[in-house]
């Protein structure tokens, strides 16, 4: 295999272990049924959620399954087109 496919393999396991440590890291949105009988009141990190923790791990998240899935489409045409140019396999 090329190097550049080690690479981009590599790249991609980083980028998947980071989304799964980032979504492990948020808290639960569900309230359970405590929230469900008091109607879940607002506190200083409801009025703020965007600049909450919460808020900042969520966007890291988006923006890395943005540049995951940019990698991985530009991964996977890049091969393609090294397969069908110069018969690599």
């Amino acid at each position: 295999m090329p190097w550049y496919e080690y690479l981009f393999g590599a790249l991609m396991i980083v980028m998947a272990i980071a989304i799964v440590v980032l979504i492990l890291l948020q808290q639960s949105r569900n309230a359970g049924l405590s929230g469900a009988i008091a109607g879940g009141a607002d506190n200083f990190f409801g009025k703020n959620k965007a600049r909450s923790i919460d808020a900042k791990l969520a966007r890291i998240t988006k923006i890395l399954a943005v540049i995951f899935f940019v990698i991985t489409l530009f991964a996977t045409f890049f091969f393609a087109f090294m397969k069908g140019k110069f018969g690599i396999a």
